[in-house]
């Protein structure tokens, strides 16, 4: 059976379809906003073995045909997953995964198929959307549906579901995902706006995402999907648990108000093994329940004394921010770097600056672009104190990667006053909470170290929640425990001006206006104590880059001179290139980046580049070399490719009888440009050259011939002997003469 919805939201319009395709998916969706069109599906293993965990697989992927491209490279198919495409992975598997009821263990997948693109709307909002449409267009036992809008924020104005070209000019790139109930995900890149205004702009999300759930439920009424009942089982006897919690519960708090990650373990260890060690080994079912209460007791203590005492494990009040200890410029041979430490979390984080030509290049349905800035976050076991496989990036790693580099990228200089490609690696040394954030503050003090010219600092503090019925109190950098019992993860980077980025995930139903405004506030007063701290290490971008690092200079030139540079299959920019040992980029607008090791190579290469692109003028001097000689006159090279025509009447100040007298095919001379025509014909003047140096005397031309007129040579002051040129009577000298330049050995 087809149905279909529509709901209007900003200037699109949202449109469901299912019935048509798909249809021995559980559930199935096509969503479609213009001309991007996604397909998701949902679908549950029947029976199976039971698992301690959900096994919820979510694949997002962007076909190439959506958008009439074919994949680049040797093979043509699709291949790994993108960057792209991970995070949106991640962007909904988050939201999703905490409303599967308690004791659903069932192996489930969602699979969302970008199917048409049209490079304007784009299609992660629509994946979400789907899956949550799926999910409820199935027997899946997923009871509460979502939506999820982006706002954007144009000259002050918010828009809902911008376009990408909005996008590009938006201070605001904000995913909000949400039940009926409350906000279940954020996700946001800021262009340093304040709490208030990035609090508004939830909020405006959440009540507009309404109109989707109800146009979720409207469907299933349609459709005549009833889900089935669903009563979780319980996890272990409760009679076990009592006898477990009147053996070990006081000791365990006692033993979990230990200092230091390991230390707590090990106590806690030292409470519960000799309790376990009494389980008879055939019982494992026994063993795994009193695994189970240990885990819930945990929890409990966490609750307790967050909400009853306002104190954590660590001894912290629910405000404070763990120690911080900072250390800059501690690689010798990186371009920049920094060691953060908070707690037992620390990252050691290194920037490195390259040239155009180490720039990411990124496929995309609007076709290929460069990534200029680049943060890559590395979390290897021994952080842990684990030991696992080394193999390529987790969407962990590149979600918290990606989340570093939203909090990092509004404070960036403009490439046109800093052309550098630059690459930030956050590798963690250790971990317990918040790594995704130290990265974020080492980061914004490896590029300070870099003396890359930064707009501010950026720090970001991750916070918690610990929520029972109506009490609820917030965490200010929570570690590994707070993270993994409390009720929230919400990390805020930002300036002292604003936030930068936003990321939030939960594992109750919503949070309210009330936490959320509790949250951003208690996160910038922690934000501000950071910044703080890393001003007394580095208070500002170092003034000389590291001296291993490339120095890059910027020139432009006329887009019609390009080719110039280029020359013919790429030769002259290849001979520029290894003449001064510098790398050569020229971009499409004229834009030409000069990497050198020195600034003398440097010059050099500048020097050849503008004399390839140099147009004539008027009344200046150029050293050339002829090229042609006829019975009126040599037509000379001044600058490469272009000639221009030196009459007999202007070769010296006496009459001339043959141009072979003065100059042949050859050799270099001084002349200056005395007119340019309406047909950009060139004419020049030795004669010119030589009555205005100022060691010219006119009789030491007596007898050479009648004197020329005094018409196009200017002045006659001064007076000298003309020099010579390769032993040729009357030649000019070689070298810089008024208004020239010194000529270069590529420069014919």
């Amino acid at each position: 059976m087809k149905v279909t919805k529509d709901v209007a939201i900003g200037a699109g319009n949202l449109h469901f379809q299912t019935g048509l395709v798909a249809k021995q998916a559980d559930g199935s969706c096509v969503v479609r906003v213009g001309d991007s069109v996604v397909l998701v599906t949902a679908c549950m293993a029947k029976g199976g073995a039971p698992r301690p965990f959900l096994p919820l697989t979510v694949d997002y992927r962007e076909y190439t045909y959506a958008g009439g491209r074919i994949p680049g490279g040797f093979f043509k198919r699709e291949g790994r997953p993108s960057e792209k495409e991970i995070i949106t992975c991640r962007l909904i598997d988050r939201p999703v995964r905490p409303l599967f009821p308690d004791g659903y263990f069932n192996e489930t997948q969602i699979v969302a198929s970008v199917l048409s693109a049209d490079g304007e709307n784009d299609p992660d909002i629509l994946a979400i959307n789907g899956a949550s449409a799926a999910l409820m267009l199935s027997e899946i036992p997923f009871f509460e549906p979502l939506g999820a809008v982006r706002v954007g924020l144009i000259d002050g104005e918010i828009v809902f579901n911008p376009t990408n070209s909005q996008r590009d000019v938006s201070d605001l790139d904000l995913i909000v995902v949400a039940s009926e109930a409350a906000v279940v995900m954020v996700e946001a890149a800021a262009n340093q706006l304040s709490e208030d205004l990035v609090l508004e702009c939830i909020f405006r999300a959440h009540a507009l995402i309404q109109e989707i759930i109800q146009a979720q439920r409207q469907m299933m009424a349609e459709v005549g999907i009833e889900k089935p009942a669903w009563e979780a089982a319980e996890p272990y006897p409760q009679e076990l648990y009592r006898q477990v919690e009147t053996a070990l519960y006081d000791q365990m708090v006692k033993a979990l108000h230990t200092k230091g990650k390991f230390e707590r373990r090990d106590a806690v260890a030292e409470v519960t093994a000799p309790f376990l060690e009494a389980i008879p080994e055939e019982d494992e079912e026994r063993h795994g329940q009193v695994k189970k209460i240990i885990s819930a007791l945990e929890e409990r203590a966490l609750r307790e004394a967050v909400l009853d005492r306002a104190i954590r494990f660590d001894e912290r009040k629910p405000e404070d921010i763990r120690d911080i200890a900072i250390d800059v410029g501690m690689l010798p041979r990186t371009h920049g770097s920094a060691l953060f430490t908070r707690g037992e979390t620390q990252a050691l984080v290194s920037a490195t600056l390259g040239t155009r030509r180490d720039a990411q290049i990124i496929e995309e349905y609007e076709g290929e672009s460069l990534q200029k800035f680049m943060l890559h976050y590395n979390f290897p076991p021994f952080s842990v104190g684990e030991v696992r496989f080394l193999r390529g990036p987790s969407r962990r790693e590149i979600g918290h990667g990606v989340l570093a580099k939203r909090a990092l990228m509004p404070v960036l200089p403009h490439e046109d006053d800093f052309p550098y490609t630059v690459r930030v690696v956050s590798d963690i040394m250790e971990s317990n909470g918040s790594s995704s954030m130290a990265s974020v503050c080492g980061g914004s003090l490896a590029l300070f170290d870099a003396g890359v010219p930064m707009l501010a600092a950026v720090a970001g503090v991750a916070m918690g929640l610990v929520k029972t019925d109506d009490r609820f109190v917030v965490l200010s950098d929570i570690a590994g425990q707070e993270d993994h019992y409390g009720d929230m993860d919400f990390k805020v980077a930002g300036t002292r001006d604003g936030i930068t980025a936003l990321q939030m995930d939960i594992k109750i139903a919503g949070v309210t206006r009330e936490i959320m405004a509790q949250a951003l506030e208690q996160a910038r007063a922690g934000r501000f104590h950071i910044l703080d701290l890393m001003d007394q290490a580095v208070a500002q971008p170092r003034q000389e880059l590291s001296r291993y690092a490339p120095r890059l200079h910027t020139i432009h030139i006329p887009k019609d001179r390009i080719r110039d540079v280029i020359g013919p299959g790429g030769k002259t920019i290849r001979s520029i290139i290894e003449e001064t040992g510098c790398d050569v980029d020229v971009e499409n607008d004229g834009t030409v980046v000069i990497a050198s090791p020195d600034q003398t190579s440097a010059s050099l290469a500048i020097e050849m580049i503008e004399r390839l692109t140099e147009s004539p003028e008027i009344g200046k001097n150029y050293v050339g070399e002829v090229r042609r000689v006829e019975g009126y006159g040599a037509f000379v090279e001044i600058l490469p490719g272009r000639d221009g025509l030196l009459h007999i009447s202007e070769m010296a100040p006496y009459r001339v009888g043959e141009v072979t007298d003065i100059v042949k095919e050859g050799d270099e001379i001084e002349v200056k440009v005395i007119s340019i025509d309406e047909q950009n014909k060139v004419r020049l003047s030795r004669k010119a050259v030589i009555m205005e140096s100022p060691d010219y005397d006119p009789s030491e031309y007596e007898g050479m011939g009648a004197p020329a007129p005094d018409d196009r040579g200017g002045d006659r002051r001064g007076g000298g002997r003309p020099a010579r040129n390769r032993g040729r009577r009357g030649g000019p000298p070689r070298g810089r003469g008024r208004g020239g330049r010194e000529r270069s050995r590529t420069g014919r």
